[in-house]
Parts: structure tokens; C-alpha cells; sequence
């Protein structure tokens, strides 16, 4: 396939380009400041002739610009991403979308209906980067109905990391409790990147979420505990043994044949 991917000097885009060049893919990589991915036009031009699209460019989250430039370019880069593709007959498009969607690391008080979250938790997001991420999602559902022979896959990246951190406290203070809102999640980077990859070959039509999660937390508490200590009201819908990760990654195996091998991690 010849692969355009937007973001592509970014952290995740970096190893989606050397893993699609590696499997023998041919890549259009598109990142500043040759292309402004919210000018409509310049982005057509640029994905011209590609068979897939892998959208990565955005602000990864809020405070690094002002919310509305936040909200702003991230809505409309995802919308510019979703439309370009459907005009020019881009039938596979991936992404990158983030467990934030929901609400969690960036809300003050995140509220979780059950554990572990999957793809059918409503959103409870009040910040621009959470915000810009589920309405992306929900311009994929609108592409997605109109164009029906589209195959789309928003896909929910943890903090992406080259491995797993060690040493970490439930609470550990240099984060700010933002673990603990995050509910101690990851995902290594090769794993990020193989998802993508893996997205635009899945044999499903339509839009579809997935959580992207390794399936161990960043911590080595267990979970049970880390629930009873920190959202006993919460109910569980699973067992949650040893350092089990709150995400249910299930339906990402499922269809796109998705797992967080551990070999992966460097």
C-alpha cells in the first residue's frame, strides 16, 4: 500500500513509518511546515494518490496552546483528514485518538461508570483535548455513514512509552495524581505503531473504536486495590488479577488482530 501519514515526525508517527517501510509499504510522510494539515487544500495535495491514511498530527493535549487553539486544530485537522480521504477514494484511514475521549487524566474529578472501561463508555471529557478527540470520533461516525465502503478505525493510545516504567507509586507525586485519573495506563510505542498498521488492513466497514492499552498497568499495586483504594463505588463487570490493565482491549483483538506483545517493549 502506499501510506500517507500525518504527524509523521511525531513520537507515534516516527515508528509508523519505520514499521510500514519495513513491511514493504511505500509512505507519504506529512508533518510541518511543508504541510499545514488544517489547510484543506495542501492536505488533499499532499495524500494524492495514496490508498491509506494515517492521521497522527494534533496537539497531544491541553496547555501546551491556548484551549480553543488546542480544540480548534485538532477538530479540524481530524475533520480535514476524515473528508480529503472519502473526495479522493481513500477507503482505509486510521486514527489516533486517545482514552481521554472519555474523560479521565485531564478532568478534576473523572467519573468511570465500571470497570474495565471498553469502547461503550459514554464520555464525561471537560477539557479542548479531550473535547477535540471525542468529537473526532464522532465526525468518523458521520463519514462513515455516507460513505459507506469507508473503513475507518479512531483508535484510543494510552501514554505512549518505548517500555514500561518501573518504580512508580499508585500516587506518585510527580504526576499530580494524573495516574490515578488516568487509571495507570500505557502503551509502548512499537505497539502503538503496529495497531495503526494493523488498522488499515482489518476486514470491517464503517467506524469502530478501539482501545490501545497494554495490558499491565504502570504500576506493580494490584488492581483490585488500586480500585478499592482509590473508586470503591465503581462496580466491576471482570476479574481483575495481579497488575491487569482497567482497559478492555478485547474488541481491538478481535477485529484487528491486536495484542500488546511484550516483546515489543524495549
Amino acid at each position: 500500500m502506499k501510506i500517507a501519514v500525518t504527524g509523521a515526525a511525531g513520537r507515534v508517527g516516527t515508528a509508523v513509518v519505520d514499521l510500514a517501510r519495513a513491511e514493504g509499504h511505500e509512505v507519504v510522510e506529512i508533518d510541518r511546515p511543508d504541510v499545514d494539515v488544517t489547510a484543506y487544500g495542501a492536505l488533499a495535495a499532499a495524500v494524492e494518490g495514496c490508498d491509506a491514511l494515517v492521521h497522527l498530527a494534533a496537539h497531544p493535549g491541553p496547555g501546551v496552546r491556548p484551549d480553543h487553539e488546542v480544540h480548534h486544530n485538532n477538530v479540524t485537522a481530524s475533520y480535514n483528514a476524515l473528508r480529503v480521504a472519502a473526495e479522493l477514494g481513500i477507503d482505509r484511514v486510521c486514527l489516533a485518538s486517545s482514552v481521554n475521549a472519555v474523560g479521565a487524566g485531564y478532568t478534576r474529578r473523572p467519573r468511570y461508570e465500571y470497570f474495565p472501561l471498553d469502547e461503550g463508555h459514554p464520555t464525561f471529557n471537560e477539557d479542548p483535548y479531550s473535547l477535540s478527540k471525542w468529537i473526532a470520533e464522532t465526525q468518523a461516525d458521520s463519514i462513515a455513514r455516507r460513505y459507506e465502503h469507508m473503513s475507518i478505525a479512531s483508535l484510543r493510545l494510552h501514554w505512549v512509552r518505548d517500555d514500561r516504567p518501573v518504580g512508580l507509586s499508585p500516587d506518585d507525586p510527580k504526576q499530580g495524581g494524573f495516574a490515578i485519573r488516568d487509571l495507570w495506563g500505557y502503551v509502548s510505542r512499537p505497539a502503538a505503531a503496529q495497531a495503526c498498521l494493523l488498522a488499515l488492513a482489518a476486514d470491517f466497514r464503517g467506524h469502530e473504536v478501539f482501545y490501545i492499552v497494554a495490558p499491565r498497568t504502570i504500576v506493580d499495586t494490584p488492581t483490585a486495590e488500586l480500585v478499592a483504594t482509590y473508586y470503591p463505588d465503581v462496580p466491576l463487570r471482570a476479574e481483575l488479577p495481579g497488575d491487569t490493565s482497567l482497559f478492555d482491549c478485547a474488541k481491538a483483538e478481535r477485529l484487528l488482530g491486536w495484542r500488546h506483545d511484550e516483546h515489543l517493549v524495549q
